[in-house]
């Protein structure tokens, strides 16, 4: 089986890239346009297979993705290239727009075109598996929102503390995007949908809880935090750090993808949660706990980690709860996570700190993709 990749070389695209060159007899072809968050040192493990090749393209050229397909001939396309980072989805919306919609449709488009040249046999193995977020069903506390949530039972320490019985997203709640970034998810998950009714385009949707892990941006929550903590900068937490994620480790969330290839059912939506809630207050603390004993010389003058958290004014239209409920793919295709949270994130906080200097040349990196006058 021969999978393109899109977004290849970020976050989860480059953990599913490595997975696959290291745990399957597959060949997975690499596309992404290398934007800031895109960095080929995250495959360094995997660049010297005869299995891997990479392109460097932009899925809103549709010329360059016809030849890319014409040239590779994949059986699955596991669509991963997005713009991801909410607050840069609140000060600049037309990059969301342009990558996570119109990005999506002309690659749907190229997708069509060459699903419908291949021989019939072909056609039956093809695949377009569009990889999407819990935050497209909007916030569980939000009183108009998510009426057809199912009320389920959920026994992490944050549900006793909130109540006997929490909502959860299923795979049939209604969606309630909150920001330019869930508003332009959504929409590409609807035109992924449409390209399946209107004209049998195999795809199968994915919607996943928070990932976690080696190799994130450092603009992400977690990193954050530990670069942040290290270089003894503050520690910046929106509102009291009492909004909830459901947190998942990113290997975690590949294993789950690659049992929807190799089994999941055309047309059907699978949510791949941690079973991980935690408020951030909550992660940020365990953090700082992980960084007093496995960090311990810390920047002159600081005592405990945790004195360089700093409250600052809540970001407009922030969701207070997410939860998945990751029941159907369970059931239907046997996975669920191997981590917990502590144990997941004891390895992402040793990987850090075992990394710093990747992640300086990432951040560095990023400064040079960025227009003039912006900030990270």
């Amino acid at each position: 089986m021969k999978l393109l990749v899109t977004g290849g070389a970020g976050f989860i695209g480059s953990a599913v890239i490595r997975h696959i060159v290291k745990n399957t007899t597959d060949e997975v072809v690499n596309l992404d346009k290398l934007t800031y968050a895109g960095n080929l040192e995250n495959l360094a493990d995997v660049t010297c297979s005869q299995r891997y090749r990479f392109e460097q393209a932009d899925i809103c050229d549709g010329p360059e993705l016809d030849s890319v397909f014409r040239q590779h001939q994949p059986d699955v396309i596991i669509h991963l290239a997005a713009e991801t980072h909410v607050d840069r989805s609140i000060e600049g919306p037309s990059a969301f727009i342009k990558t996570n919609i119109v990005g999506t449709y002309t690659l749907l488009e190229a997708a069509r075109h060459y699903w419908q040249s291949m021989a019939t046999n072909d056609r039956k193995r093809f695949r377009f598996v569009h990889v999407s977020t819990d935050e497209v069903y909007g916030d569980l506390r939000h009183p108009t929102a998510n009426t057809e949530i199912e009320e389920t039972r959920i026994s992490s320490q944050t549900a006793k503390n909130l109540g006997a019985h929490l909502p959860l997203f299923t795979e049939h709640t209604a969606y309630a995007p909150s920001s330019p970034y869930s508003a332009s998810k959504a929409s590409s998950d609807h035109l992924v949908r449409a390209w399946h009714r209107t004209f049998g385009l195999p795809v199968v949707i994915t919607n996943c809880s928070n990932n976690y892990g080696p190799y994130q941006f450092p603009e992400k929550l977690i990193p954050l935090m530990i670069l942040n903590a290290l270089e003894g900068k503050t520690l910046p937490i929106y509102g009291k750090g009492e909004q909830i994620r459901d947190w998942l480790y990113v290997e975690d969330h590949v294993r789950a993808l690659y049992q929807v290839i190799s089994k999941g059912r055309i047309g059907d939506t699978y949510n791949i949660g941690g079973h991980n809630e935690k408020q951030n207050i909550e992660v940020v603390h365990t953090i700082c706990s992980l960084l007093d004993e496995m960090a311990p010389e810390k920047p002159k003058g600081l005592a405990h980690y945790r004195d360089l958290i700093t409250h600052i004014k809540d970001r407009p239209g922030h969701d207070l709860r997410y939860a998945i409920d990751a029941r159907k793919i369970q059931r239907d295709l046997g996975w669920k996570p191997d981590e917990t949270f502590e144990s997941g994130l004891r390895k992402t906080v040793r990987w850090y700190l075992a990394n710093r200097l990747w992640c300086r040349r990432v951040q560095n990196n990023a400064y040079q993709h960025e227009p003039q006058g912006s900030s990270l």
